[in-house]
C-alpha cells in the first residue's frame, strides 16, 4: 500500500478548488465532437471529447474555481469525477493553468 498522498493523479499541484483558466498559449477549434486544441508552446495538437468539457474549459475564467465551472456547465454528479480527471490532465499538459485570484 501507498504512502503517497498524491499516487494515482494525473498531476499532484492540480487543485480543483481554485481558480484556472485556459492557457494563453492554446486555441480551441469547436468541432461537433468537442474541440480541437493546438498549444503553440509545445505545438501539441489534442482533443476534448465531449462539447461539456469545452463549456468547463471555456468557462474556468469566469468561475472561481475549477468546481464551480464543472456545476455551470450542468455535469452530472456521478461524471465529475471523470471530468476533474480529464480536468487534471489538461492542467499537467498546460492546457489550462491556474489563475491569479484578485
Amino acid at each position: 500500500m501507498s504512502t503517497d498522498p498524491t499516487a494515482g493523479r494525473a498531476d499532484p499541484g492540480f487543485d480543483p478548488g481554485a481558480a484556472y483558466r485556459c492557457s494563453p498559449q492554446v486555441s480551441l477549434r469547436p468541432e461537433s465532437f468537442g474541440a480541437l486544441v493546438y498549444h503553440f508552446g509545445t505545438r501539441k495538437l489534442s482533443f476534448l471529447k465531449t462539447p461539456q468539457l469545452v463549456d468547463v474549459v471555456t468557462g474556468l475564467e469566469k468561475h472561481p474555481d475549477v468546481h464551480a465551472a464543472i456545476e455551470a456547465a450542468g455535469v452530472a454528479e456521478t461524471e465529475r469525477p471523470a471530468y476533474l480527471k480529464a480536468l487534471a490532465g489538461l492542467a499537467a499538459s498546460g492546457t489550462i493553468e491556474a489563475r491569479p485570484t484578485t
